[in-house]
């Protein structure tokens, strides 16, 4: 969440905390809370239920997709793509008929400290190949809930004109139906898979069996997203 809506949400807070406090000589007429989720229970997990139905996009702004490689057996390097976009098709009634959709620009790869021309490397006919495969995407086709705020969501994923199956493992982290300063519903899911490069056509590199040497061809997947949703039903007066 952005610093100027930590510091908006903060303020609505404490101007609610101040109106919830009882005159001894006249009770103050108390404004109605902000129209949220039931909170869960202390201890347990999120629950999407009171969350509204319906479409939800993916708010870039609160959102990462990394990916990480082992390096020679040494470390695990990791990278990410900074341009995507993403849909969700929710019914909280009904998580396991969800829809997922998503694009994801492979020319936005950014890599922490990457020597000259690496990610040129890397975007060019022998990894990614951006210019031949300038999209990759993910299109769910099936949602399998594992537990109360979790879920395996397969879907068809495209990387260089391949299609493969990928299951991301993905947990519910929280949500709420709109508060007058973020007037929609907004949810937050973590996400990770994994998938073979080798798969895709993208080779180069793989070690040998039986050794690091190289770059290895599992790729580790980890989303962090935050989805805007239907408008809060009450909006506030203008």
């Amino acid at each position: 969440m952005s610093s100027k809506l930590v510091c908006v949400a903060a303020a609505a807070a404490l101007a609610l905390a101040a109106c919830s406090e009882k005159s001894a000589e006249t009770p103050a007429t108390q404004a109605p809370p902000p129209v949220e989720a039931a909170p869960a229970p202390a201890g347990a997990p999120p629950s999407i239920e009171g969350l509204p139905a319906g479409d939800y996009k993916i708010d870039p702004a609160h959102a990462s997709l990394v990916f990480t490689v082992n390096h020679l057996g040494f470390s695990h390097y990791t990278g990410q793509f900074t341009r995507f976009t993403a849909d969700l098709k929710l019914d909280p009634a009904n998580p396991a008929a969800a829809q997922l959709s998503a694009t994801i620009d492979p020319a936005s790869l950014s890599i922490p400290t990457p020597p000259d021309g690496f990610v040129a490397e890397l975007t060019g006919e022998q990894w990614i190949n951006v210019k031949a495969f300038p999209q990759m995407t993910f299109k769910s086709t099936g949602v399998a809930v594992t537990g109360a705020n979790t879920a395996d969501v397969t879907g068809d994923f495209t990387l260089r004109g391949v299609t493969k199956p990928v299951t991301l493992a993905m947990t519910f982290n929280g949500g709420w139906r709109g508060i007058p300063q973020d007037p929609h519903a907004r949810i937050g899911f973590s996400a990770k898979g994994v998938l073979k490069r080798s798969d895709f056509g993208i080779d180069y590199g793989v070690p040998a069996p039986g050794s690091t040497a190289g770059v290895s061809d599992e790729v580790t997947i980890a989303i962090e997203a935050e989805f805007i949703g239907p408008p809060m039903a009450d909006k506030p007066a203008q």
